[in-house]
Parts: structure tokens; C-alpha cells; sequence
């Protein structure tokens, strides 16, 4: 019989994606009102967190470009103070395992729209100086490097600008595998996830979205996505935004077995290895039973009910998320 409690102390536990306050909020190190900082990471045993310097879309203008760069610039700086002497940030593989042997809290930097390159690749260069271990082609909005998969009508958005990838996405995806950030495919259409997955020499992944048989959301991945993820040995990191696991829920009306029927879904449909964590925390994820992040074993509790076994309870935990980012480590040149 597995104890799910102590199982879960003794994972190297990832949630692929959260937000953090900006350009003001509580100090991380404090026990404050957002759903994820020191404290309730170690109350909830949730190892690493990867954080994002997130840019929303902006006009495609020059002021708008170099406004968003600048942003994601300072973002980055931020993170990389957040954890004081209390937490370690770690911009590699080999960093992360020994941080979680030491027995550290790891923040992983992360960028969210590609629209923070400001239409310059060659801006990925700081991004990875600054620890960036992946980076979000596009948030809601089409920007400079792909279509998202959700136009903004605000910015003047129809319901595509470039049929997928632009040239620009695409040499972006390119200086990506080179410098060794992985591929995020969440936000964007499924036209620019298909054929960023055909164009990365590395896998591609989607950081926090959930399934769209189960769901009909925008943001959902079909089973086609699915199985090219599969196919190029990427993976799906499912979410906890309740609208995106249930239609016009509230976050009180989702349960952890609902979060678990999308996970269950994707693993039956491209493989263990295929499939992980993440919440969005402090970005709009969060519902009953997953609140924060002090509320994380409740995730392993659901998992050996369902009769996942303690390799793939880590797998999804982290360990696939993990191998993502060791292969663009490893295929950086």
C-alpha cells in the first residue's frame, strides 16, 4: 500500500507554470494572500515552481515591441531575486536534481508570449542569460511569431494573421533549440502547434492546458495535438484553470477528480510519458481541492486512488517535464 503523503514529500514535484505579482505584490518569502509563495510551497511539498515573466499582447508596434521586451527583461531580473537565501533558482537539469537533494525550494525562470521578443530572435540570447528555460510562442493574442488561439478583437485580431507560424516564429523556434529553451505551445492555434512541433528539432510542449474532448475551450488540446505530441516526444502539462476542465464552471464547482479525469484522458490516449502537472497559479488557475500550492498532495492523493504507481506518480510530477528540458540542453549547440 502506498502512503500518498510520504510519497509525495520524497518527490521532485514541478508545477510547469505560475504567475507571479507585477510590477508590485508581497514578497514571495512571505505567507501572503496569492496562491503561491515560500511558504505554501513547502507546506504543500511542491519542489520547483517555474515562474514566468509573462507579457501580455500589446499592439505590434515599435513602442509596443519595446515595451514588451523591456518588461520581460525586468521580470526575468525579479525572479532571479525572489528566492533570497531561502530558495535556489536553477537554470539547469543537473542545478534543479541537486537543488531538491540539498533539500531547496527551486524557482525555474520562464517567459510567457513570444510578443516579449519585440519581433527580435536574437532577443533569446538575455532571456537564457537570465535562466529562461522555456518560452510561450504567444499568449491571447496574435503576435509577430504565430497565431494564438485566442484572437484578440481589441488589437484588431481576425482568426489568423500568419496561417500558423511566421518566418520569424519559425527562426525564433530555431535560435530556441540552439540557446536550449524548450518549446511552449500553450496559447497558441492548433496551426502554429502543429507546425512548431514539425519545425523544433527538440520536443515541443504545452506548459498548462487541458483536453478538448473533455472540454470545447479554445485553449484545449485536441486529440490530433495530442498525438503529434506524442509523435515528436512532447508532452501536455494539464492545468487547473476550472474553465478550461469544465464548460462555464466556477472554480468552486471543480474537484481534483475533474483535474484527474483530463490527466487520465491524455495518458490513456499518447502514454505516461507524455503527461504532466501544472496549475497557473496566480494566472487564473486554482479551484476546490487544488487552491494553491500548500494544497498539492491533494493531486498524489487522487493519483494513488486511481492506482498510479509511485514511477509514474513521479513521471507525472515532474520527471517528464524534467526530460523535456534536459533534451533542449542537450541539443543546444
Amino acid at each position: 500500500m502506498i502512503d500518498p503523503i510520504a510519497l509525495h514529500r520524497s518527490l521532485l514535484t514541478v508545477d510547469t507554470h505560475i504567475d507571479i505579482p507585477w510590477p508590485e505584490g508581497p514578497s514571495f518569502l512571505d505567507d501572503t494572500r496569492r496562491k503561491v509563495d515560500l511558504p505554501k510551497m513547502q507546506k504543500g511539498h511542491m519542489a520547483a515552481g517555474c515562474f514566468a515573466a509573462y507579457v501580455p499582447q500589446s499592439p505590434r508596434t515599435p513602442e509596443g515591441n519595446g515595451g514588451a521586451y523591456v518588461r520581460a527583461v525586468a521580470m526575468l531580473e525579479f525572479i532571479n531575486t525572489m528566492g533570497g537565501s531561502k530558495a535556489r533558482v536553477c537554470k539547469s537539469v543537473d542545478a534543479i536534481e541537486k537543488a531538491h537533494r540539498d533539500g531547496a525550494t527551486i524557482i525555474i525562470p520562464c517567459v510567457e508570449n513570444g510578443h516579449a521578443l519585440g519581433g527580435e530572435p536574437e532577443r533569446l540570447a538575455k532571456f537564457a542569460a537570465l535562466g529562461a528555460r522555456y518560452m510561450t510562442l504567444t499568449h491571447n493574442g496574435h503576435n509577430a511569431l504565430a497565431d494564438s488561439s485566442n484572437p484578440r478583437l481589441d488589437l484588431g485580431d481576425g482568426p489568423s494573421l500568419h496561417g500558423g507560424l511566421s518566418p520569424l516564429g519559425r527562426e525564433a523556434i530555431l535560435e530556441m533549440n540552439r540557446l536550449g529553451l524548450a518549446v511552449d505551445i500553450a496559447h497558441v492555434s492548433k496551426a502554429s502547434m502543429m507546425q512548431a512541433a514539425e519545425a523544433s528539432r527538440t520536443p515541443v510542449m504545452s506548459t498548462h492546458s487541458c483536453i478538448k474532448a473533455l472540454c470545447d475551450n479554445p485553449r484545449n488540446l485536441d486529440d490530433e495535438q495530442l498525438d503529434a505530441l506524442r509523435d515528436v516526444g512532447g508532452m501536455v502539462n494539464i492545468t487547473a484553470v476550472s474553465g478550461f476542465l469544465r464548460a462555464g464552471a466556477k472554480p468552486e464547482q471543480v474537484t481534483v477528480s475533474d483535474y484527474v479525469d483530463h490527466l487520465d484522458y491524455a495518458v490513456k490516449r499518447i502514454g505516461l510519458d507524455h503527461v504532466g502537472i501544472s496549475s497557473d497559479f496566480d494566472g487564473g488557475g486554482g479551484f476546490s481541492g487544488w487552491k494553491d500550492a500548500s494544497e498539492c498532495p491533494a493531486m498524489t492523493e487522487e493519483l494513488v486512488r486511481r492506482g498510479y504507481d509511485e514511477k509514474a506518480i513521479a513521471a507525472l510530477w515532474g520527471g517528464n517535464f524534467l526530460r523535456i528540458l534536459r533534451q533542449a540542453e542537450a541539443a543546444a549547440s
